[in-house]
């Protein structure tokens, strides 16, 4: 990509973070409802240390640091870029202020933009493009943490009226037949990719078919009042487990209020909306409908070998399979190497994108991955037979 296309890049990726916070307002900036919830001052600061660690530091000649405590305070989990705060103490930073991290994100602004104005180091221009799709990782986590912390406040504090992101629904309820045969899995050509989706290899799967449509609310609401949460035949082990540890009985951000079912969006508190397609799933959850319907989820294989003819991009759908290695898997060298490979374990993978996925930022051989607990994302169930 030539100078000035990155350049054009950079600045409306950038911005397309600050646009995400600009609903919010000064107090909102700095809580942490829980530990895997980062604050928006924390993801606002952490993806301008991102280009100021891997870049700024290391090309550009006499660069002088914004600020020495904040690779302490930004670093996320980069054990090779040294100490961090623990992950449970970003939301106790009032200090520094969010204008103070305001001008952080300008000052690495103007820094990477004199950089590549001056520079056709093609290995520049691959780690500002592996910074800028960090960038939009962290903008849909952005919007999943806000979700988190005004979805836990008891007001239900609308973000934006206009931000509801739920109320999508089906085009069709087709299924579609993939025949049994040898596939090629993983990502092909030139174009940016994560490490974990490359390793090209083939797979065999045998007949299936699968759903062009997503599990609706209405569909889930069936399930629900069939007794599946009171029912462990239906439950994966650590799942039943989860139910009953924390007395689950709905999804995330369903309420009860006064024998009617409503659910928290960003645009308020309003109720289920039967039609539209279910969110906020976690894997146990998806793998028990799946039980229930007599179903089952798909692996990340038969997603991949299938997509090119499915709907998809509205939530991210939990597979049957675990986060593990392609085969011919390679960990790049330093820090960046620890950016996927350390975390495949105890992590099952999601295809697909979501309401909440950046522009160009999903395609059909990108790996998510979650704990299988985990809900806050736009998640959501896809089945097979």
């Amino acid at each position: 990509m030539l100078s000035k296309e990155i350049i054009h890049t950079y600045k409306n990726i950038r911005q397309q973070t600050e646009a995400i916070c600009k609903p919010l307002q000064i107090e909102d900036y700095s809580i942490q409802v829980v530990q895997f919830a980062s604050p928006a001052k924390w993801h606002l600061a952490h993806t301008t240390w991102f280009f100021e660690t891997f870049i700024l530091k290391n090309y550009v000649q006499n660069y002088i640091t914004f600020d020495a405590d904040f690779n302490f305070l930004f670093n996320s989990y980069y054990n090779n870029v040294g100490d961090r705060i623990l992950q449970t103490n970003r939301g106790n930073m009032s200090r520094p202020s969010t204008d103070k991290i305001y001008e952080y994100r300008a000052y690495v602004d103007a820094k990477i933009q004199e950089l590549l104005s001056a520079i056709s180091d093609t290995k520049i221009i691959e780690l500002v493009t592996l910074g800028l799709n960090h960038e939009q990782q962290h903008q849909e986590l952005l919007v999943t943490d806000i979700k988190y912390m005004l979805g836990h406040n008891p007001l239900f504090p609308v973000y934006d009226e206009d931000f509801n992101l739920i109320k999508d629904t089906n085009s069709n309820t087709e299924s579609i037949k993939i025949k049994a045969g040898i596939y090629k899995i993983g990502h092909q050509g030139d174009d940016f990719c994560y490490d974990n989706e490359l390793g090209v290899h083939k797979v065999y799967v045998d007949d299936f078919e699968i759903n062009n449509h997503l599990v609706t609310n209405g569909e889930y609401l069936e399930f629900m009042a069939s007794g599946a949460y009171s029912d462990f035949n239906l439950w994966l082990d650590e799942g039943w487990s989860w139910v009953n540890k924390n007395d689950i009985k709905s999804p995330l951000y369903w309420h009860n209020i006064e024998g009617e079912w409503h659910y928290y969006s960003l645009s308020g508190l309003q109720k289920v909306d039967k039609n539209a397609i279910l969110s906020h799933i976690n894997y146990y959850e998806a793998n028990a409908y799946a039980e229930w319907k007599g179903m089952r989820l798909p692996t990340e294989f038969e997603w991949e070998i299938a997509a090119q003819q499915l709907h998809w991009g509205k939530r991210w759908e939990w597979t049957n399979s675990a986060y593990l290695p392609y085969p011919n898997f390679e960990k790049a060298n330093g820090a960046v190497g620890e950016y996927n490979g350390k975390f495949m374990s105890n992590k099952m993978v999601l295809r697909g994108a979501s309401v909440a996925t950046s522009k160009n930022h999903s395609r059909p051989t990108y790996r998510n991955f979650f704990n299988p607990t985990e809900s806050w994302q736009f998640t959501g169930i896809r089945l097979v037979k």
